[in-house]
């Protein structure tokens, strides 16, 4: 006996029913809920087909960067690809060498750093490298090399 000589089982049941009443609002609602798990993935999928990190930058952004900061370019596309087209002035290091190499390339590590690859996945593993080495001004391009001829801007060949 529960206190004041009411059973507990009342309680128990109320519990139950009200479980029974969460269950059924699921069952009832199910292509609601549906929906709105399909269209927070489809939300979430840019970032997590990006690597869990999209581009910083866009095209546009990337150009102001160039200008206003001086910021230095880093293709670690592969060497065939960078000979493909490349934006004009880059520096090729490919993201196999690029934790041994970037000291040297670039000695200033407040340099703000524009990553760029055909894609961009490989541009953000680029952005993660120089981060761990201690540049804090590392961008990646949005899109990649794609983009940046979608928006028209000047490409050189090696």
């Amino acid at each position: 006996m529960g206190q004041g000589g009411k059973p507990r089982i009342l309680k128990s049941r109320a519990l139950l029913i009200r479980q029974g009443a969460h269950v059924s609002f699921f069952i009832d609602n199910w292509t609601l809920i549906a929906v709105a798990i399909a269209s927070g993935g489809m939300l979430l999928w840019p970032a997590v087909k990006a690597g869990g990190r999209a581009g910083t930058l866009n095209a546009n952004d990337a150009v102001m960067l160039m200008n206003r900061e001086k910021a230095v370019v880093i293709d670690v596309s592969d060497a065939e690809t960078f000979a493909a087209g490349h934006i004009v002035g880059a520096k090729h290091i490919g993201l196999d060498e690029l934790e041994a190499k970037l000291p040297t390339a670039v000695k200033n590590k407040n340099s703000t750093l524009i990553f760029v690859c055909p894609n961009g996945a490989r541009a953000n593993k680029g952005v993660a490298v120089a981060k761990k080495l201690g540049y804090e001004k590392a961008h990646s391009l949005t899109g990649g090399m794609g983009a940046w001829r979608t928006a028209n801007l000047p490409v050189e060949k090696a």
